[in-house]
């Protein structure tokens, strides 16, 4: 049987509920992916990587680059939780801005976050603000899917988590076990 590990990072806790449902639905082992010990990789198939998008990057590709190598012979999946609504041209960009260096296919999937500005830090707080100010100059019906949330944002948090979001990625881990390592 094929051995499966979430590792994620998780800077207000989306991704982290993500891990959790992940490791229920597949009954498999979850690590916040700095208290993985990496000696342990070697047991594993595959490796969901799951964390939050910040201004473009998904969190936990950095760990997966520092990684790399011990990771060459394992299936990877990528997991991102982000504020937006889903769409496909963003996934699109974010998976090339953040596998392009990678050398390997590496499926992403998506699923909402959540956004409180109580949670975040002074500096994600500020940024927000800026960035909303800055959209103020545009026009409306010239917004991205993002742009368009957070300008209606009121302030208020909002959690959009939801297991929903993980019905591709499951079936794809489902496909994966059932079918065996092939598209390496």
């Amino acid at each position: 049987m094929k051995q499966t590990v979430v590792l994620y990072k998780s800077k207000y806790g989306a991704a982290k509920k993500y891990a959790g449902w992940i490791q229920e639905a597949l009954s498999c082992d979850a690590y916040q992916v700095g208290e993985f010990q990496w000696e342990a990789i070697t047991k594993y198939d595959l490796v969901i990587l799951a964390g939050g998008i910040y201004a473009g990057g998904i969190s936990i590709v950095k760990d997966l680059k520092k990684h790399l190598t011990a990771l060459a012979d394992k299936e990877l999946i990528l997991f991102a939780a982000g504020a937006s609504p889903f769409d496909q041209k963003m996934l699109e960009e974010l998976k090339l801005r953040n596998t392009e260096t990678l050398h390997r296919e590496i499926p992403i999937f998506y699923g909402r976050g959540a956004f409180d500005e109580e949670k975040m830090t002074v500096i994600d707080r500020m940024l927000c603000r800026m960035l909303k100010k800055s959209l103020s100059k545009k026009e409306p019906k010239d917004f991205e899917p993002w742009m368009k949330e957070l300008f209606e944002w009121d302030g208020k948090g909002c959690d959009w988590t939801d297991p929903k979001y993980l019905e591709e990625l499951l079936a794809y881990t489902k496909a994966f076990e059932s079918a065996g390592k092939d598209n390496r």
